[in-house]
């Protein structure tokens, strides 16, 4: 039923909603709204929503902006509005448009008719704007991917300046339409910077949607994010263009569309009127295939499916943009503290030292200390146990060993090969990891193996829980020959994984699941059934406008409902690292481990990533840094590449390198292709050092990228971190791709050429200690660059002033680690003040802060007082319920940036009020004596519990 214009009124209700039940997710609905219906669309399944009860005022045409470019010829023929309305609370617009006319432009097809506009300031910092046909459903990404509040009814107010603007005094977003031809502006009200500028020439097709808005001029707005795609830089270069329909193309290759799609970017806008810095946020919520192309003066968007369901944030800071972000698409998953590393050193380590003859001083040193190792090609068990052998006689730490496909029986998931790793041979291998306190992650791919004989096929069967195409299951190709895939979609096929992985489990309890192939990967090309898989707009599949089909599941397979995979393809890797995550969170009671390949909106709330198929060269070296800093903009923090490099043959110093850069991934692992060279750390010498230096700094930092897990579970913030998060003034900062900060202080500078025996860095303005001797290196008012030495064996690793970090000593035994006694660095700021935090729970409770889960979190602040001849640190603790914390002691102090006029002659240490028999010892001073010295102090023999609150006062004498 269709709204009637009579008169200037409208007369009938916008038309109702014919709406496909997938799954039901319950949800928090705006106030006052109708409640919350799925959004998938099929003609299959329909229900009917509650009819939008509406009082409509008309509006007629009005003079267009004119900043808007035009990107591309014209496939439709724009639209105009007809009508619409405001709430009273100025929060919620609705409008309809119909199509221009002017010569039927049929490029792609006919244009719908009549489209719905929905607009709603859904949060004060975040607007919502979707635009669908107004006479026929459409599929939209389901409501239990990602649970949101759905549009609903309300009635309408007569508002000054005629209605066509949502605005209120709380929020800095303003949507504003202009209407023959149609287009919408998104504003920040504060400044009155146009963040979002719509062209007049909308495209909406059955099966082509495209819509430009216009950017400010070049060298105002700096892009990054969608993907995923390998680039050259983290920022967007003019002219890239980004296809998004997930894909088994290795990472080696450059501007291509890999296994993941992410339709959202953050723009940082320098100077003009929206100040420095100032960044916003805009995500098309859409899971079918698409380019976005970007033209460094606007970005298009051309989408083959679906509907435009845009989401903009207000910011103004970068961090605020991504909590803003996760807030909508879901916080980051909890990872377990030994996929970051922890301390492991247990009888049964001790006994494999004494057999392979280290000497007792090596045992001491020895520590676990987070690092993955896995390659495609292991040969058999021995093999996995030569490898955990030779990382112990490096001393290079392990804390968890994995293995490829080859640990299969001929390639098939929940299997174990008879011959070379049965089971009677595998599990003590993995029994006595875990004594170790080391941990075993297996790979398992989505395609199951049509096999009579194979009982996870059979059960499948049973339960039909497999993807459909031309009236039977799907059969494809991959590593195990003819296979069926799961239909994720399917609420059957979650359960039926469930049931594997426990069954799976029972025989070999690995500790973390690695999900593969699962783009959908399949070894042929399907051919077309019909025409949704040969739509008329070709995306740029595979740089060359490869068909939609290939190497995939055919878009007209069918998943459970009547959807078609046409529209859901995008979806899949999510759907899989969903299953998988839930099913070990039920087996195991504790933080699942998921490692995904195939990641789209939200993938974060249940799996980490790594960056795929890279190759063995000094580029994808470099590249590693912008992808993985693209996706703690996508709220997936857990986040790393293969280190030394998967396909192709690594070099001593190409591997040597690259963990140097790689122990600070977030995901630290070494993992190589099968046929090439063998790349364990501890093959090489030159790599040995390199890793035992760079790992165990990694180590020490372990329980600052721990608390880095905690905030970014809560707000999103990612771990490692381009520099313009914590300096989005400075617009030098912008470009930087060749360093990273983790967190918002320790800024990692690692060498990226060949041959090369220093490294320029940037440091922005404050001060910089090295991590390594706590030394002043660079004193700067404003971004400055330095050329620093880079010796073979060392990453270059800086700590800004103005933080504290907490730092985890060596040496220790696993069952200590929680009750060891732990440092505190504190790095004074030009103000000679610094903050920091901690959090501390057992690393394995699936929840993280939650209700039912013991935690703690303590709050450091550090300053200088009486001119700078005295030092307090205090503690401040804002929740204790993890006993350990109560047993955790700081024993030491390293005060860093004291500014005194020449060495102190004496020091007087008081503990909460009381004078302690404290330790104190002076490093090295940089600066000049008449401008005051900026020195070191070490202050030790403390007890200071970290779960009580203290002041640690120190005082000078000179």
């Amino acid at each position: 039923m269709s709204p009637r214009v009579r008169n200037g009124q409208i007369t009938g209700p916008f038309p109702r909603r014919r709406i496909a039940v997938i799954r039901r997710a319950s949800m928090a609905t705006l106030t006052g709204s109708v409640a919350a219906s799925p959004s998938v669309v099929s003609d299959a399944m329909a229900t009917r929503a509650r009819p939008l009860l509406l009082c409509l005022c008309l509006c007629f045409a009005s003079s267009c902006l004119s900043s808007a470019v035009d990107a591309a010829a014209a496939a439709g023929n724009g639209y105009r509005t007809t009508a619409f309305l405001v709430d009273d609370e100025g929060r919620r617009l609705r409008a309809e448009l119909v199509a221009g006319g002017g010569g039927g432009n049929t490029a792609y097809g006919g244009d719908v008719q009549r489209l719905d506009v929905y607009a709603s300031l859904e949060t004060d910092s975040r607007l919502h704007v979707r635009i669908t046909d107004a006479d026929h459903p459409r599929w939209e990404v389901p409501q239990d991917v990602i649970p949101r509040p759905s549009p609903d009814s309300f009635l309408a107010a007569t508002r000054p300046g005629g209605g066509r603007v949502l605005s209120t005094a709380t929020s800095d977003l303003t949507f504003a339409i202009h209407t023959s031809p149609f287009r919408f502006t998104v504003t920040r009200r504060s400044t009155g910077d146009v963040l979002f500028d719509t062209t007049p020439n909308l495209v909406f097709k059955d099966r082509y949607l495209e819509l430009t808005s216009s950017l400010p001029p070049p060298g105002r707005a700096s892009l990054y994010g969608l993907g995923e795609q390998t680039k050259r830089t983290f920022r967007l270069q003019r002219n890239d263009t980004f296809t998004l329909w997930n894909s088994d193309i290795a990472a080696g290759n450059v501007d291509l569309n890999l296994y993941g799609s992410h339709p959202f970017y953050m723009d940082v806008r320098s100077g003009g009127g929206g100040g420095g810095g100032a960044a916003h946020g805009v995500l098309l919520l859409n899971s079918n295939g698409m380019d976005v192309i970007y033209g460094g003066s606007y970005v298009t968007y051309k989408v083959i499916g679906g509907v435009l369901d845009f989401y903009f944030f207000a910011g103004p800071s970068p961090l605020a943009v991504v909590d803003q972000y996760t807030q909508l698409i879901g916080r980051p998953a909890p990872m377990p503290y030994w996929s970051f590393g922890k301390l492991a050193l247990c009888f049964a380590l001790l006994l494999q030292f004494f057999l392979l003859d280290l000497a007792a001083a090596d045992i001491v040193a020895f520590v676990v200390a987070g690092f993955h190792q896995c390659r495609y090609g292991y040969k058999n068990v021995a093999d996995l146990e030569g490898v955990v052998a030779g990382y112990a006689k490096a001393r290079i730490p392990l804390e968890v060993m994995w293995t490829d496909i080859d640990y299969m029986d001929a390639y098939k998931d929940f299997t174990l090969d008879p011959v070379n790793f049965p089971a009677d041979r595998m599990r003590p291998f993995v029994d006595r990891l875990h004594r170790n306190g080391q941990k075993f992650v297996v790979i398992i791919d989505p395609g199951i193996n049509v096999n009579t004989t194979y009982g996870t096929f059979v059960r499948g069967m049973k339960q039909d829980i497999f993807l459909k195409w031309n009236g039977s299951n799907y059969l494809g190709v991959v590593w195990p020959g003819n296979v069926y895939f799961p239909d994720f979609l399917n609420p059957r096929a979650a359960e039926f994984w469930a049931r594997e992985i426990a069954a799976f489990r029972r025989t070999l309890p690995v500790d973390g699941l690695w999900v593969d192939m699962n783009e959908i990967s399949n070894f042929v090309d399907p051919p077309p059934l019909n025409a949704i898989d040969d739509p008329p707009y070709r995306i740029n599949n595979s740089g060359v406008r490869r068909p939609i089909n290939n190497k995939t599941v055919p878009a007209s397979a069918v998943h459970y409902g009547g959807v078609a995979e046409y529209d859901a393809h995008n979806l899949f890797g999510f759907l899989e690292a969903r299953a998988t995550h839930d099913a070990l969170l039920r087996d195991t009671g504790r933080r699942p481990f998921v490692l995904s390949r195939s990641t789209f909106v939200g993938s974060g709330r249940y799996t980490a990533h790594w960056t795929g198929d890279n190759a063995a060269t000094w580029e994808d070296l470099h590249y590693s840094i912008n992808t993985m800093l693209s996706f703690g903009l996508f709220g997936i923090p857990m986040i790393g590449a293969d280190i030394c490099g998967f396909g192709g043959n690594t070099t001593e110093e190409l591997c040597s390198r690259w963990i140097q850069l790689g122990a600070f991934y977030p995901f630290s692992r070494d993992h190589s292709a099968i046929g090439t060279v063998r790349r364990e750390l501890y093959l090489w010498e030159s790599v040995a050092r390199s890793a035992r230096k760079a790992l165990g700094l990694r180590y020490r930092l372990l329980p600052y990228l721990y608390t880095l897990m905690y905030e970014a579970h809560t707000t999103g913030a990612p771990i490692a971190r381009p520099l313009f998060f914590s300096y989005p003034g400075d617009v030098e900062t912008y470009g930087i791709d060749r360093q990273f900060l983790l967190g918002r202080g320790v800024l990692v500078s690692p060498v990226l050429e060949p041959g090369a025996t220093t490294v320029t860095a940037y440091f922005p303005a404050g001060r910089w200690f090295s991590l390594y001797d706590f030394s002043l290196v660079v004193a700067t008012k404003t971004g400055k660059r330095v050329t620093l030495p880079a010796p073979a064996d060392t990453v270059n690793v800086h700590v800004a002033g103005g933080n504290i970090l907490t730092l985890q000593q060596p040496a220790l035994t696993s069952s200590r680690v929680r009750q060891s006694v732990v440092h505190l660095l504190v790095a004074l700021a030009d103000d000679s003040t610094a903050t920091g935090d901690l959090f501390l729970d057992d690393g394995e409770s699936p929840e993280m802060a939650g209700p039912r889960s013991r935690w703690s979190q303590i709050k450091f602040s550090g300053a200088t007082e009486s001119g700078g001849g005295v030092v307090r640190v205090r503690s401040h603790v804002v929740h204790d319920s993890y006993a350990p914390s109560r047993t955790m002691a700081i024993g030491k102090v390293v005060l860093m940036g004291l500014r005194s006029p020449a060495p102190p002659k004496g020091f007087a240490v008081y503990a909460n009020g009381v004078q302690v028999n404290a330790s104190t010892a002076v490093g090295g001073a940089a600066g000049s004596p008449e401008k005051g010295a900026l020195g070191v102090a070490h202050v030790s023999g403390l007890t200071l519990v970290v779960g009580q609150e203290f002041d640690l006062k120190v005082v000078m004498t000179y």
